[in-house]
């Protein structure tokens, strides 16, 4: 890590990496050159020419999208057409799906306002205003209360004698609750720290994947902002289950506030004891790439690679970081192992309804009145959910809905009954995924959505699976096809077998999810590209 570091502190002192940077950073780590320019060349966020004074970076993404965010990109170049100063572009999902149309002006979030007063931004960088965090909410999980309290369940396990038998009851524990990885995967948690425990190599490592990249996913952003005191007990104990030193938190760059929110809650650690030479946390900043949020592209990351997921097994929990047994979890599952240990599985068990059990956070975007994360009882159906977020928008009526983020497969509003649970929705042909709920209204063109997601993935594929890399290209072509009245039939023919060969050979879960949102479109919306092939074929 001590590679792309120095490329990050180079970049941010003269602007850009020039060639004498990368020369210099070669021989000063004695790493070859080459490595230092595939390294370069691989993360977006690196750049080998000089920017302008100011660059606006737009939200293009699903979310964004849906709240009219093409047609705001668009008003935004037209009002900036010609000032070479300011460097307009288009960039995958921010994490603030929340304030969509969404954008930065130099790194610090812009959010909900009108094309002019982004403009006006751009243009007076110096008056920017200070972006601090959220007000706070009263969450459940939080067992805190006052700061006083904080980190009481860790110092609590740390301070007994019988240490071992201490790291025994919290699996057992966690294995009791059910917990599962909410990052996605929806791994057993406490059979997850179990298995690293047992490894018998050393040292140990516990990384905190805070790599939040999905359309539509926000909810990990908010808890690093709002209770990263959780996070990092959350991890602290992690460390006492498997006997680690030492632990990172891989953290989004577009996260800037999120990162001065992390640095006050480890300096708050470090000064209470909770952190130290038993156990310290480093902050990682990711040089960008949706893909990093796969466990082991996040490890190549760590070790000054390219970001490309490693074929598995191994396993990172028994050859992680430097080869070494690692646990990896997702920023939720984190924060949610203190109030679990503090309350007991039967309280955590209790939390849900309709016979699920726990809580789960939620982010909610799209066409809803007032989006947001909530944190709900597992067990709340979609439909309630939305009433919690305002209902749609305008007035509307729902006509879809992705309940995991871009990478679940849109349901119809006739699901939306289903009750929020990873067994419940996978019955009903999607998963609840990242947890970012994305509410779709009638009139809405589903092709076009469809065609927003396939390219997003288009655009963050790492490359490295040639069914990926070309199958999506492929699908993203025809799409716009389609779209532009110059479609024909052929997708249709072809999708099936091309979902099923990209789910079957694709190394990371990219390329295994990634046309399951056109293929659900065709699946419950086929009319709606019937009707544009048959413009194409009007005369």
């Amino acid at each position: 890590m001590r590679l792309i570091r120095e490329l990050f502190r180079l970049q941010q002192k003269h602007g850009y990496l020039r060639d004498q940077d990368l020369t210099d950073v070669a021989g000063r780590l004695g790493v070859p050159l080459y490595r230092v320019e595939e390294i370069v060349s691989f993360y977006p966020h690196f750049r080998t020419s000089p920017p302008r004074k100011t660059e606006v970076a737009v939200c293009r993404d699903l979310s964004c999208f849906l709240r009219e965010g093409a047609e705001y990109s668009a008003n935004v170049r037209a009002l900036l057409n010609g000032d070479d100063e300011v460097d307009v572009h288009e960039v995958s999902c921010l994490g603030r799906c929340e304030h969509a149309p969404t954008a930065l002006v130099n790194g610090t979030p812009v959010g909900r306002v009108s094309p002019e007063e982004l403009v006006h931004r751009a243009r007076n960088t110096d008056r920017l205003p200070n972006v601090g965090l959220a007000q706070p909410h009263r969450w459940r999980i939080d067992y805190c209360g006052e700061r006083g309290s904080r980190y009481s369940v860790y110092s609590d396990y740390r301070n007994r004698r019988d240490a071992g038998s201490a790291a025994d009851e919290i699996v057992a524990t966690l294995k009791e609750t059910g917990l599962r990885g909410m990052g996605g995967a929806g791994f057993p948690t406490g059979l997850k720290w179990e298995l690293v425990r047992k490894e018998a190599a050393t040292p140990k490592y516990v990384i905190c994947n805070a790599d939040e990249s999905e359309p539509g996913a926000f909810k990990d952003r908010v808890i690093l902002e709002e209770l990263p005191h959780l996070v990092i007990e959350g991890m602290c104990l992690a460390s006492f289950v498997i006997g680690a030193r030492k632990g990172f938190i891989y953290v989004r760059d577009e996260y800037e506030p999120e990162q001065r929110a992390l640095k006050l809650a480890l300096d708050d650690a470090r000064s209470r004891g909770v952190l130290g030479d038993h156990f310290d946390i480093e902050t990682f900043v990711s040089p960008g790439g949706y893909v990093m949020g796969e466990e082991t592209a996040l490890l190549q990351a760590l070790e000054d690679r390219r970001g490309e997921p490693r074929n598995k097994p191994p396993y990172p929990g028994h050859k992680g970081l430097h080869g070494k047994p690692t646990l990896i979890n997702n920023v939720e599952t984190l924060a949610l192992v203190p109030a679990i240990l503090r309350n007991g599985a039967e309280w955590w068990q209790s939390q849900g309804v309709r016979g699920h059990a726990g809580l789960k956070f939620i982010g909610v975007s799209g066409h809803v009145e007032n989006p947001g994360v909530f944190e709900i009882q597992l067990g709340t159906t979609i439909a309630e959910l939305m009433d919690m977020a305002g209902g749609v928008s305008e007035g509307r009526s729902l006509k879809a809905f992705a309940p995991g983020g871009a990478s679940s497969n849109f349901l119809p509003a006739s699901k939306a009954n289903v009750e929020i649970d990873f067994q419940s929705i996978a019955d009903e042909g999607s998963m609840l995924g990242a947890a970012a709920l994305v509410v779709i209204a009638d009139g809405t063109d589903m092709i076009e959505v469809a065609t927003n997601v396939t390219r997003f993935f288009r655009n963050e594929s790492c490359g490295k699976c040639v069914p990926c890399r070309t199958g999506t290209e492929k699908v993203v072509t025809m799409l716009e096809d389609v779209l532009a009245g110059k479609g024909n039939g052929s997708l249709l023919d072809m999708l099936p077998d091309l979902e099923e060969t990209l789910a079957e050979t694709s190394i990371c879960g990219l390329g295994q999810v990634a046309l399951g949102p056109i293929a659900s479109v065709l699946k419950y919306w086929g009319e709606e590209m019937n009707a544009h092939l048959v413009r194409s074929e009007t005369p």
